[in-house]
């Protein structure tokens, strides 16, 4: 008993000791976590703070200098008024061209992992080669066909393209993310009497929400932020998407209006990041579906 009782008090500096050990040991983790969250927030915080600068701030006040007056709104009211159509025009361009993308996406991944018929391995193939075409080999002779054919003065252009180099990608993705359920799934839909389009719509389509939902997130980044095609294709200033706005956005006699345009690239940024952070649970949910095998 008076062995014991001495012995007792022992264990409560090793466990201070370990506890310590533990700290110190994600210290450098918290380091290298604090250092990210700079890197990322800092770029915002600039552009904010810059989007409530007067021009004459921009030119006279050092780069790091805080605005003068932080209730400084009228660059946004500015920035909208120059924006506002050049967000319609992205709008239109995109989203007709992510819808057309992810039902022929879709369907191909369902044709590809799901029904049996020879040559699908091959045809598999040919769309992953349409991931590695660069995409500025394409843009010549894309724009000569446009101008030939009288679309260069449409959003037409930009639709066709932003759909024909999106679809590779998403039938991959699509492909894998059926590769992840079981067949037994579709047999038993086929055994009692479903045909392959009702088996589509109404067994493959509600199983693969979250996965459509994720891929059509990422490619409506990829086809939102698209600069070299837009740029390319709209031979108009009224067909200009937002991203080829921002970048003609300038003031009286050709200066650059600095309030107006990080106020502009604020409401881009901010649009995308909201969209981004509303949706981000279901990106998850998606990015796990497809991650394992049922």
């Amino acid at each position: 008993m008076t062995n014991t009782a001495l012995a007792s008090p022992r264990p409560q500096p090793v466990r201070r000791r370990r506890r310590t050990r533990s700290v110190l040991g994600k210290i450098p983790g918290w380091i290298i976590v604090a250092l990210l969250l700079i890197v990322f927030v800092y770029p915002l915080v600039w552009l904010v703070l810059g989007s409530l600068k007067t021009q004459d701030e921009f030119l006279n006040n050092p780069t790091w200098a805080l605005p003068e007056n932080w209730l400084n709104f009228s660059n946004y009211s500015v920035a909208w008024e120059s924006t506002a159509h050049y967000l319609l025009n992205s709008v239109l361009a995109v989203f007709p061209s992510l819808a057309i993308c992810l039902l022929i996406g879709t369907a191909a991944g369902f044709a590809l992992e799901v029904m049996v018929f020879k040559g699908r391995s091959t045809l598999l193939l040919v769309f992953l080669v349409g991931i590695m075409i660069p995409g500025q080999m394409i843009l010549l002779p894309l724009f000569s066909v446009y101008f030939n054919i009288g679309l260069s003065s449409t959003l037409w252009p930009l639709i066709i393209t932003y759909t024909a180099t999106a679809l590779p990608l998403t039938v991959f993705m699509m492909a894998t993310y059926f590769r992840s359920i079981p067949r037994e799934v579709f047999e038993a839909s086929t055994l009692d009497g479903a045909s392959i389009l009702r088996s589509f719509f109404y067994v493959a389509l509600p199983m693969m929400r979250n996965a459509i939902f994720t891929i059509a997130l990422v490619q409506f980044f990829f086809l939102w932020n698209d600069l070299l095609i837009a740029l390319t294709f709209t031979t108009d200033d009224s067909l200009r998407t937002v991203q080829v706005g921002l970048l003609n956005f300038t003031g009286q006699f050709g200066v650059v209006d600095y309030g107006p345009t990080f106020a502009a690239i604020c409401i881009n940024v901010f649009i995308i990041l909201a969209l981004y952070l509303v949706l981000n649970q279901r990106v998850m949910r998606g990015l796990a579906a497809g991650a394992v095998k049922g």
